[in-house]
């Protein structure tokens, strides 16, 4: 597939304007600012800059600001939906991924304002429709998530 078709420069690197050109999502969902690379068929390492101003630390927790892990593993999601994406052939398609399965999700320490977070995915299985991927979020040398997850490839609803 060609650079154009896909917005990936050389060595898989997105920056925001690709992420937002890769994936549905917008704020306050969209949870990967970059991708440092990406690996077609095998991996990909992205990047959340976590903000005091996200919306979620307003009540998560007042005084003790914790990025949720649910959202640690949405961004995890997000990061393989690209790798997905751009593995299968799928930019410009209106083909949307799907959580089916969340599994062996771990939290190690928590994820804090003014954290990079690193997120790394790849691929277990991959499938037409389904495929399974390992998911780790890393704070510099600390595990701060890891995740084992099934996502579905389909149409957008009408």
């Amino acid at each position: 597939m060609n650079e154009a078709a896909t917005g990936a420069a050389p060595g898989g690197v997105y920056d925001i304007r690709k992420v937002l050109a890769a994936l549905p999502h917008r704020y306050p969902m969209l949870l990967v600012d970059r991708v440092v690379s990406l690996i077609p068929d095998e991996e990909i390492h992205a990047v959340k800059a976590v903000s005091f101003n996200e919306p979620f630390f307003q009540g998560h927790f007042p005084g003790r600001p914790i990025m949720p892990g649910v959202l640690q593993i949405e961004a995890l999601a997000q990061a393989a939906g690209i790798l997905a994406v751009e593995s299968l052939g799928l930019a410009g398609t209106g083909k949307l991924v799907y959580f089916m399965a969340i599994e062996e999700a771990k939290f190690r320490t928590p994820v804090e304002p003014g954290c990079l977070l690193d997120l790394r995915a790849g691929f277990v299985q991959k499938r037409a429709r389904v495929c399974k991927f390992w998911g780790k979020a890393m704070l510099g040398d600390k595990v701060a998530c890891e995740v084992a997850f099934t996502a579905m490839i389909a149409d957008a609803p009408a």
